[in-house]
């Protein structure tokens, strides 16, 4: 069984989180100044709402892999053949397959991101905003310089639950890869190890999946701490 690559899965957690509550933020804010904002945040918001399992299976078909000289029934293929090239086996090449696994995460977590940081944007006073206007500054500035760091505890409040998140994923990988091709995590090293009963290594790895996700816990309880002391 391979070992679970502990830098992959760091990557995947600083990768996953910030590009998932950037896009979040990103969409909420374009969101929240068009037409049909409820629509358009149903569609965001709805691969929060299937299962790990089901997301994963779907992506399947987007990265399915053929050999060239058959029909290419996956989405990313069938574009890339269609262009002149040659087929890719996604979940295979590295390190296209863990940037695959990314893409999933981030598609699956972005929703909540969105979600959240509207919500936070709403709670801004308008007579900030407004005063920032009349000042001068420019949507870009009011963004960066108003917004931005009004929100700025509940950026990290999510932005920690989507790293804890990641660091403890297992469905996506399980489903995808099996943790082969260097894509392996430690929750799911962990579920091999116990499925092969060996029960000491499964509970070891068990105890690092905890020591690594306590940490962020741990910042994220005394950042809530502060922003009581500040209210």
């Amino acid at each position: 069984m391979p070992a679970p690559d502990l830098h992959a899965g760091r990557y995947r957690a600083a990768s996953g989180s910030r590009f998932s509550v950037t896009l979040g933020l990103v969409i909420a804010t374009l969101v929240d100044r068009v037409r049909g904002e409820a629509f358009w945040k149903t569609w965001v918001f709805l691969p929060l709402a299937i299962s790990a399992v089901g997301a994963s299976l779907t992506w399947r078909f987007v990265y399915a892999y053929a050999p060239p000289n058959r029909a290419q029934i996956g989405l990313l293929n069938a574009v890339v053949t269609a262009l002149g090239g040659d087929p890719v086996a996604w979940l295979i090449r590295e390190p296209l397959n863990n940037l695959a696994l990314i893409a999933i995460l981030i598609w699956a977590q972005t929703g909540f991101c969105m979600v959240i940081l509207s919500a936070a944007l709403k709670g801004v006073p308008t007579e900030i905003v407004e005063a920032a206007r009349i000042d001068g500054a420019n949507e870009l500035l009011i963004f960066f310089r108003v917004l931005i760091p009004s929100i700025r505890a509940t950026i990290f409040t999510v932005a920690t639950t989507i790293v804890v998140a990641v660091l403890k994923v297992f469905d996506i990988v399980y489903t995808m890869t099996g943790g082969n091709f260097h894509t392996q995590v430690i929750a799911n090293a962990m579920y091999q190890q116990f499925r092969n009963i060996q029960y000491g290594t499964s509970t070891a790895l068990a105890v690092i999946l905890l020591v690594a996700v306590l940490p962020v816990m741990v910042i994220n309880v005394r950042n809530l701490r502060e922003q009581r002391r500040i209210r």
